[in-house]
């Protein structure tokens, strides 16, 4: 069997491609990898978290970003969060957001071992990245990952709890990020004798 191997791109190449492509593609240290679409409930969450972190950020120094701009990871890879907070200066032409604090990822069945893995150890390895925030799609939920002292600590958050964000200075009733859907309530879900 005769197996072609072929030498890994450099960021620069993806972005010379990229520029090109119609669609948008992240890329994973070797090789694009395309943006796939999203579900109506992807779309409102993160319009959601978007609209809700702008609201908060009004007049300070920091600004809500995504999901249309890149950020470069520590590891070399190019990453297009759902929503991520900047609070250094930018440039509007400029093709990367620099020094983000704060990226949320809205999981789906296809990204959930992305988001939930090879993402997570990126933005870990990212020194300004200090808070990484997985959003469920299927039901009320937040996977929050915080660094501290070097460490990385997990929350989880649900319906009735706040998504505090004390690098930015903002709080966010869970229950803000899911407006416009509805999902059975667990008293809802368990089943009836």
């Amino acid at each position: 069997m005769n197996l072609v191997l072929r030498k890994p791109m450099t960021v620069a190449e993806f972005l010379a491609w990229e520029a090109r492509q119609e669609l948008r593609h992240e890329f994973d240290g070797c090789e694009p990898v395309a943006m796939t679409g999203g579900t109506i409930a992807h779309d409102l969450i993160t319009f959601n978290i978007r609209a809700s972190l702008a609201a908060r950020l009004s007049g300070g120094p920091c600004r809500p970003h995504g999901p249309n701009v890149k950020i470069a990871t520590s590891a070399g890879n190019v990453r297009y969060p759902d929503a991520l907070v900047s609070c250094v200066p930018f440039d509007p032409n400029a093709l990367f957001i620099e020094q983000p604090v704060v990226v949320f990822e809205v999981v789906s069945e296809d990204t959930a071992r992305i988001d939930r893995i090879v993402k997570l150890r990126e933005y870990q390895a990212t020194p300004s990245i200090r808070r990484y925030v997985i959003v469920e799609q299927k039901s009320i939920g937040l996977s929050v990952f915080t660094r501290r002292d070097g460490d990385w600590i997990a929350t989880a958050l649900t319906e009735g709890d706040i998504l505090r964000m004390p690098e930015i200075d903002v709080e966010i009733p869970v229950e803000e990020l899911y407006a416009g859907l509805d999902y059975p309530t667990p008293a809802d879900a368990e089943p009836t004798a």
